[in-house]
């Protein structure tokens, strides 16, 4: 299985013609959050509707997973806290969103919404408690903000921890975790694109200029990792 992963396009519209074009050289599409752009020109409401056609026409073509970020929040759900409702609402069945976990093959991927506060945090720790429950060979998680204690979260300037993360890998050790959210991570001294944590392998691609966006293959039959980054690439070893 070959996973095209990729975060924070951020309503950048090339980067989505690139990304449904690239879906067709792959397995699946992993999408780690801010797909829209708060301070976009373009009406929210109006991006979400255009991102959720370009989501359709990816899984038209592989399956998606698509978890939220903070950019895409569109207003409090019944418990008083921001989620990104829009994409609670998928209408096609190789489309998997906040609050998903779905088995491909033999890894389950478990895909975690942006939380607002205490009852939506305490509601991706429930989904992760239910995921791990008779879980198959492997366990892939997409959690936007990536976890306290990785240079993933270092922007150059000063780090961005998310501490539940951190905690939530801890005690569920699984395989490879999916981020985003800090930008610069990938190229600035003290970042980086990828991480361990215990067992499990943490990944962020960062967000940069170019018709391409960064994005990391993963080659889950090679155990290989290769991160494009616009201007310099790089292949690990998962071994």
């Amino acid at each position: 299985m070959r996973i095209l992963v990729v975060s924070d396009l951020h309503y950048r519209l090339p980067h989505w013609d690139w990304l449904v074009e690239a879906a067709g050289r792959v397995d699946v599409v992993a999408i780690v959050g801010d797909l829209a752009d708060v301070v976009s020109p373009v009406p929210h409401e109006v991006q979400t509707v255009v991102l959720s056609t370009y989501l359709e026409r990816i899984a038209d073509r592989v399956p998606v997973l698509a978890a939220s970020g903070n950019h895409d929040l569109d207003g409090p759900g019944v418990h008083g806290e921001q989620v990104a409702a829009w994409l609670r609402r998928p209408g096609h069945p190789a489309l998997h969103v906040d609050g998903a976990s779905v088995d491909l093959a033999d890894t389950r991927f478990t895909v975690c919404p942006w939380w607002d506060g205490p009852v939506t945090r305490e509601e991706v720790a429930a989904q992760l408690a239910t995921a791990a429950v008779d879980r198959p060979e492997r366990w892939v998680w997409l959690y936007h903000a990536p976890p306290a204690g990785t240079p993933l979260c270092h922007d150059g300037r000063r780090t961005f921890p998310d501490q539940e993360l951190a905690d939530w890998i801890a005690e569920h050790s699984p395989d490879l975790v999916l981020c985003g959210h800090i930008h610069q991570a990938p190229w600035v001294e003290g970042g980086s694109w990828h991480a361990r944590l215990g067992d499990t392998w943490v990944f962020n691609a960062g967000k940069q200029i170019g018709k391409v966006p960064p994005h990391i293959t993963v080659d889950l039959e090679a155990g290989t990792a290769h991160w494009f980054g616009v201007f310099e690439s790089e292949t690990i070893s998962l071994g």
